[in-house]
Order: C-alpha cells, then structure tokens, then sequence
C-alpha cells in the first residue's frame, strides 16, 4: 500500500507517474534491476544463482496485487491511483483489463488511491477484487461487480487491502484504511481499528485479528493450519503467524519475524503483500524487496529491487514470482512453485 512507501519511494512514484502521462505506459524490454541477497545456503534451493529481476513494464503510479489468470495465461495486477487493473502476457504484452477497478462512483474521488488493491480468483475461477474506493470485496461478473462483503456490524470497512481463500472456500481479508482520503485520521471511518476478517461462502463476516495496527499483506501455509499477516507500520514492521482453528478463527498471534531494524535508506519500503510456496517458504515483501523466509521465520535472503516493493504472486507453471516494485512489473524464475500450482 501507498503506507509502504519510504518519502524517497514517494518522490520516485511521483516522478514515474509524471513519465506515465507524458510518454505512456510501456514494455519494458530485456531490463534487469536489483540483485539477490543470499543470507542462507538453503535459497539456493528456491533462486537459481542465474537467477535476474526482470523488468516487464513500468510507468504506473503505483502497482499492486499481481495475481495469475489460468485460462488466459497472464499475469493481472492493479495500479491503485489510476483505479486501473492492467494485464500482461508475453503474446499481448501490457494492457488495460479493467477501468474502473476500484471506484465506480460518479463523484470525483477525494483521495490518492481509489483504485483495486489485492486480487484473487475464487474456487470457481472468478476474479474477486479488493476495492479500496467502494470500501468493499466485489466479485467480477461480466461487466458488473457483485459485493461480497462491505460492512462488519452494519459499519462499513475502511478499505480492504489484501485477500487469500482457505481450502474450505472461506476468505481472509485485511482492512487498513490506506485507500481514505486522510488514511488513518479520516472522519469518514466507521470501524475504530484496522482488523483482519473471514468471510465465509455463505456470506458471513466474522473478525479474526483486532489488535494490529495496519494489517496489510496475507497467505496461508499449505496445510492451512498457519495465517500470515504482513503489518506496514514503521514502528511495528513484523511478519505475524497465527493458528487457524478448526471453526476458522483464529489464535496464538506472534512475531515469526522482526523487519523494523531492516528499514532504512538502503532498504526502503515496509511490509506489505505476501505469498507462501508449496514448501511453506513465505515470500513477503518489506524493507529492500522481497524477503525469503522458512515456516520458523528464518530470513534465507531478499530478491532486492531496490525500491519500495507492494507484492508478488507466482505464474505462470507456478515457478515464475511476478513482482509489483514502486512503479514496475517485474519477474523472477525460481526453482520452487507457489501454492495452488
């Protein structure tokens, strides 16, 4: 989210946005950026010694919620100020899939991010959307969105961030208020904490986490016996793991890991998406990239974009993790496939 950006990623977004409107939204050819840090033998394992950060397009504002689309073979991913949904694929390259993303509305839009923020496909392959200026998670259905949820105790959400389904079809969702127009302190807030929610297939809504401050990225270890949550808040810039019970709720919150101490000129950026491999390896974006974690929290390394980093999300065989770093679209091949592949 916009929160994970350090004031030198700000400047950089700002800029990038000012090329966008000049020159248009581009390809990016055969660019690398970056390095890998490798802190531990064991990434080997997961990140060829060949391996690159690959830039595949550049220009947006700022981009988020990579997400593989199975039946078209592309990568989707939201541009959150531009209220934008854009796809790319190495027939097509990069266009628009959907406008509006995130704001239907007809008034204009009194904020910064009014667009769709993380994306998903359900168990039925229908792609579901956290809307930050709708405030709510909607379904895409033909040319029309069907709300899934927007409300907990009749209050409205702040502006649902990121999203993964549970084996049993339930959802998990994170609710900071990045997307209103004064984020935190906006008067236009209904709910007094920023809470991570389950929604089941049925349509109920239940609370799971209330005690973080800004809860943001979330994935699901592959037994789903495990729920990680990504908190962007500088003070308190941690990986939480908790148990998931057996009625879906949740227990048990602690630190699997500590990024506060990471965050720095050299490593800008705090917490923000997630994604966890078929081996339980947790792949979170934070301080200087994307940080490479065992299921105990041991930090292996961190594909280092350099720039304040939003998300990522396996595709295309599964062994491609596709990056949303500040402004760019970017890739990595891996020796490791994500869940659901």
């Amino acid at each position: 989210m916009r929160m994970t950006r350090s004031s030198q990623g700000r400047v950089a977004a700002v800029s990038c946005a000012l090329v966008a409107f000049s020159f248009g939204l581009a390809d990016a050819g055969d660019r690398t950026i970056g390095k890998i840090e490798r802190l531990d033998p064991r990434l080997g394992h997961l990140v060829p010694r060949d391996a690159v950060i690959e830039v595949l397009a550049d220009g947006f504002q700022w981009s988020e919620g990579p997400v593989w689309d199975r039946e078209r073979d592309r990568v989707l991913f939201s541009d959150i100020p531009n209220n934008t949904v854009n796809s790319w694929s190495e027939e097509e390259g990069l266009g628009v899939f959907l406008k509006p993303s995130g704001y239907t509305g007809k008034a204009p839009f009194e904020g910064r991010e009014p667009g769709s923020n993380g994306l998903a496909f359900d168990p039925q392959g229908r792609l579901v959307l956290c809307q930050h200026g709708d405030r709510r998670i909607a379904r895409r259905e033909g040319d029309s969105f069907v709300t899934l949820a927007d409300r907990f105790d009749g209050k409205r959400f702040n502006s649902p961030n990121d999203l993964v389904y549970a084996s049993d079809g339930a959802l998990y969702f994170t609710d900071p208020p990045y997307g209103r127009p004064e984020t935190f302190e906006d008067p236009g807030r209904e709910l007094e904490w920023c809470g991570v929610y389950r929604l089941t297939p049925g349509g109920e809504v239940s609370l799971v986490v209330k005690d973080l401050k800004a809860p943001n990225g979330i994935g699901l270890s592959p037994d789903g016996k495990t729920l990680y949550v990504n908190q962007s808040h500088a003070e308190a810039a941690v990986l939480m793991a908790y148990a998931v019970q057996p009625d879906g709720s949740v227990s048990g919150g602690r630190v699997l890991f500590d990024m506060t101490p990471l965050h720095g000129p050299q490593s800008p950026g705090l917490p923000d998406g997630l994604k966890v491999d078929q081996q339980g390896h947790i792949f979170a974006t934070g301080p200087g990239g994307v940080l490479v974690f065992t299921p105990d929290g041991t930090h292996l390394g961190t594909l280092r974009t350099g720039v304040p980093t939003a998300n990522c999300g396996f595709g295309d065989d599964g062994s491609t993790l596709y990056i949303t770093a500040n402004d760019m679209l970017c890739r990595i091949r891996l020796t490791t496939r994500g869940l659901g592949f």
